[in-house]
């Protein structure tokens, strides 16, 4: 993607510029956000990682170029902060940056995300991994040399994510984990441990199979999705887990992908709904992250329509609930900036939608969150504002505001 013509036509400074810190914003709502981002910081894996795997833990270096990196493995990574550009002109926006001091410190810092969630209006935040780890922990167990190695990773990662980043603010951030992808039934038993000590959500690839992984319609993951629908703990499939997306011809511009990234969202939610795992877990819940809610009325429309022929395929056949009533079940569907879809939310399902700000991205909408919100949404009923700000996000992630915070927004 990054080869591509028209790839960030803007150019890397010598020395970034920051922009000052934006005047905080008019709170017009109670806030959840349900995709967020953290840049995993130098200290992530110190003394998190024991024994023989110690030194061989994810660590940052400098490179003769004064370039940052992650050595893991034997394996350099340079996207140290994958998109962590809020706080930049536009002018200077690229795809990543190489240092952590090209970075809006709440990228990576606990205490600075929290001030910069509260200059933006948002009590709450879902805060997926980076590069480091890939949008759903691939990165540090596929192709590692030793899973053992792997093991300690994931786990030190997901003890990380649980003390360091949401515990000093457990009110602020709802913690998400990394999954285990080599063995189902190991995985089952991390979701079991892990949702005993404050873990409900998970993120996971939202097409396996992209990353050599059995499919969904094989029942490989059957244990892994039990202990989800047992535990209540939240499916979330980020678009680009897959460490994939949709593309157009091989030589169109970049432009495309971007425009297509959604596109993901809606493939992955048709491969979930024909592999049946809702219909074997129908009290499982998957949440479609940053994919945008503009296609959802018409893939409701394409599965009715589909679905009245449904015998030609011999698939959807013994279910009391067509395709687009599970879809609406067990799915729910999240929007950073869909002025569109938002109008079609009853058709989609009110109880289902999701809001979200991709803080520090250049998708994203800090610090004027507040602002896009009320023009999209303030002439809304009250009672449907409630639910897809804050109550929705809080039913689903078991994530309760505090009743000062659902009553004036200024509370926090």
């Amino acid at each position: 993607m990054e080869a591509r013509e028209g790839f960030f036509a803007t150019s890397r400074p010598e020395t970034p510029t920051f922009l000052p810190d934006p005047e905080r914003q008019p709170r017009h709502f109670t806030f959840i956000s349900v995709d967020d981002h953290l840049v995993e910081p130098p200290n992530t894996f110190e003394g998190r990682v024991k024994g023989a795997y110690a030194d061989l833990a994810p660590r940052v270096e400098v490179d003769d170029e004064g370039m940052e990196y992650w050595l893991y493995d034997g394996q350099r990574q340079y996207k140290v902060g994958l998109n962590a550009v809020v706080g930049r002109p536009r002018s200077e926006l690229s795809f990543e940056p190489a240092r952590f001091d090209e970075m809006r410190r709440g990228a990576y810092d606990i205490d600075a995300r929290i001030h910069d969630m509260d200059l933006n209006g948002v009590y709450a935040s879902l805060n997926f991994p980076s590069s480091l780890a890939g949008f759903a922990g691939q990165r540090y167990q596929l192709g590692v040399s030793d899973p053992e190695l792997a093991r300690a990773v994931v786990r030190a990662s997901n003890d990380w994510h649980l003390e360091a980043w949401a515990g000093p603010y457990p009110d602020r951030i709802i913690p998400v984990q990394l999954p285990w992808l080599l063995d189902p039934d190991e995985a089952a038993a991390e979701i079991r441990a892990n949702a005993a000590r404050g873990f409900h959500a998970v993120t996971f690839p939202e097409l396996p199979e992209r990353l050599g992984l059995p499919s969904l319609h094989t029942g490989y993951w059957d244990p892994f999705m039990a202990a989800c629908e047992e535990t209540e703990t939240v499916i979330c499939l980020h678009v680009g887990s897959s460490s994939s997306a949709p593309m157009t011809s091989s030589d169109a511009p970049s432009d495309t992908i971007g425009v297509l990234f959604f596109g993901w969202a809606m493939f992955a939610a048709v491969d979930w709904l024909y592999s049946k795992i809702p219909v074997k877990y129908p009290d499982i819940k998957i949440c479609l992250s940053e994919g945008g809610i503009g296609w959802v009325p018409g893939l409701m429309d394409r599965l009715d329509h589909v679905g009245r022929y449904a015998e030609m395929y011999g698939t959807w056949t013994d279910i009391d609930l067509t395709p687009r009533e599970v879809l609406a079940r067990n799915f729910w569907f999240c929007t950073i900036d869909d002025p569109s879809g938002l109008e079609l939310r009853h058709r989609i399902g009110i109880d289902h939608l999701l809001l979200e700000s991709d803080y520090p991205h250049q998708d994203g909408t800090w610090p004027d969150t507040q602002k896009v919100l009320h023009e999209q949404i303030g002439h809304f009923p009250t009672d449907e504002i409630r639910k897809i700000t804050w109550e929705n996000a809080s039913k689903l992630f078991h994530h309760p505001v505090p009743e000062a915070v659902q009553a004036d927004p200024e509370a926090f």
